[in-house]
């Protein structure tokens, strides 16, 4: 059967536009078909604008705090609607740099703005609005339709104006008194962000701790921080009902246990999660399996049709722009290539950007000890980083899981300044099976924060250097001193 291209990608986020590109390179024919603007939801209302309202946040509260640098606390003037001006365009110049169709039409990607939806399992239909549609096959087709803001069946949530990630970048007014519902990454970014621009912040969850996925040792440190910096909050609690009143104010009716309380505040973020977009697709036409967390795929990002294949946000696997990303080469080189690739699902590294930051790579401690995995850990305090205590950023630990018997790495977790740049090493490690101790060989600049990272893998030969061993050494060489105790330098 003959078909008009070689591959149809659908959606233009950045599972979409990672495709398409490697697509275009190994010379395929491609159309890509995107409902809204390309670049998705990392470009237009997730990574990019909270991450520049984050920097923002971090400007102002630094100059609350001058006198920890040696210089004179002063209160920032903000103008939020400039600020979030400023957000807006950020991501307009990204979009202009990196996601413009024109920039993947040079490739030789073909671009249809519009709906898609099967009509068989090689054959899409494309709802252009008014326009009449169009029918189109593909020999392979990519589904990377990513996801959206998922909002709990609260009580009373349908009434209230309530904000989302596709919607908080879009105010100009800044919130008095801001509730958020969902202490996962997004509620906790935006938390601490709009608490450092001057809001009060209140952050409800049903967990009992913050951050559910990163260590606990380690997110407790971090809400201890964002508590002192005055955010509010109401964990192991549940909201039974949302309202909004004639003054714009907005009341969560919280419980916990037997305990009721009320809270109150002018702008309601929900942040409870993310849900595949995957209406209107027709999976079933194609034969392609899914369930209410995304569409069903293997680690080839083969769908339950072999010449179908997902990636991103849409599999429900990890909503990372990385990850998204990681799946589109797997799925693309798998499906043009013919070259078995598969996803590097233990190798999986994430951040969360607040202040200090919280990052992860590979197993977690908590998976370790519940497989009853012999494993060691070795801990490193950003304290004793040089770089660190010059810039007055000591809070946070390093912790690496290894192997007992020879230091190869299974996992990290870092809570502190530049973790996500930190983790890197740890994640690369982990890909080549690198050993703390090739780690702590190796020359790391001084004064950085990566030297910190050397300076835990130290902690490797300091743990596994007995005593018979340098007992033995002043036998033979006539050495004096006494042996000290390193198992716990930290």
């Amino acid at each position: 059967m003959s078909y008009e291209y070689d591959i149809i990608v659908i959606g233009g986020g950045a599972a979409g536009l990672t495709a398409s590109g490697i697509a275009a390179s190994l010379g395929a024919k491609i159309l890509l078909v995107e409902a809204e603007q390309l670049g998705g939801d990392c470009t237009w209302t997730g990574c990019i604008p909270s991450k520049t309202l984050l920097n923002a946040s971090k400007t102002a509260h630094t100059i609350r705090e001058a006198s920890r640098y040696g210089l004179t606390d002063q209160t920032p003037e903000i103008n939020f609607e400039k600020l979030m001006n400023h957000v807006r365009s950020l991501r307009e110049q990204v979009y202009e740099e990196a996601d413009h169709p024109d920039i993947f039409r040079e490739m030789g990607v073909e671009i249809e703005k519009g709906k898609a939806r099967f009509v068989d399992e090689h054959r899409i239909q494309i709802e252009q609005g008014d326009e009449e549609s169009r029918e189109t096959t593909g020999r392979f087709i990519v589904l990377a339709t990513g996801s959206s803001a998922f909002v709990p069946p609260i009580p009373g949530i349908e009434d209230v104006k309530h904000l989302t990630n596709e919607s908080i970048f879009e105010i100009n007014t800044q919130p008095d008194n801001l509730l958020i519902i969902g202490a996962g990454p997004i509620g906790i970014e935006m938390g601490q962000a709009f608490s450092r621009l001057g809001s009060r912040v209140s952050i409800v969850d049903q967990q009992n701790r913050i951050l559910s996925k990163d260590n606990p040792e380690l997110t407790q440190i971090l809400r201890d921080k964002l508590s002192e910096e005055g955010i509010d909050f109401h964990l192991g609690s549940s909201v039974e009902r949302v309202q909004q009143f004639e003054d714009g104010q907005i009341r969560l009716d919280l419980r916990n246990g037997q305990q009721t309380r009320q809270l109150s505040g002018d702008r309601l973020l929900v942040a409870a999660g993310r849900q595949p977009q995957l209406e209107n697709l027709k999976l079933d036409r194609a034969g392609v399996s899914c369930t209410r967390n995304g569409i069903t795929v293997d680690e080839r990002c083969r769908t339950s049709n072999r010449h179908i294949y997902a990636c991103g946000d849409v599999t429900g696997r990890y909503q990372f722009t990385h990850m998204s990303e990681h799946m589109a080469k797997v799925a693309v080189t798998n499906a043009l290539l013919k070259v078995p690739k598969k996803m590097a699902e233990d190798q999986v590294p994430w951040c969360t950007y607040t202040e200090p930051e919280m990052a992860h790579v590979g197993q977690r401690e908590q998976d370790l000890k519940a497989a009853g995995q012999s494993y060691k850990t070795y801990r490193f305090p950003f304290k004793k980083i040089d770089r660190a205590i010059t810039e007055g950023k000591t809070e946070g630990w390093i912790r690496i899981y290894t192997r007992k018997n020879n230091g190869k790495i299974l996992g990290a977790d870092i809570l502190g300044a530049h973790a996500g740049d930190l983790i890197c090493e740890y994640a690369l490690a982990i890909k080549e099976g690198v050993s703390l101790r090739k780690i702590s060989d190796t020359i790391h600049p001084y004064p950085t924060y990566g030297l910190g990272n050397r300076r835990a893998a130290d902690q490797w030969y300091v743990q596994n250097q007995p005593k018979w061993m340098i007992k033995t050494l002043q036998k033979i060489f006539g050495y004096r001193g006494e042996i000290p105790e390193l198992n716990d330098i930290v």
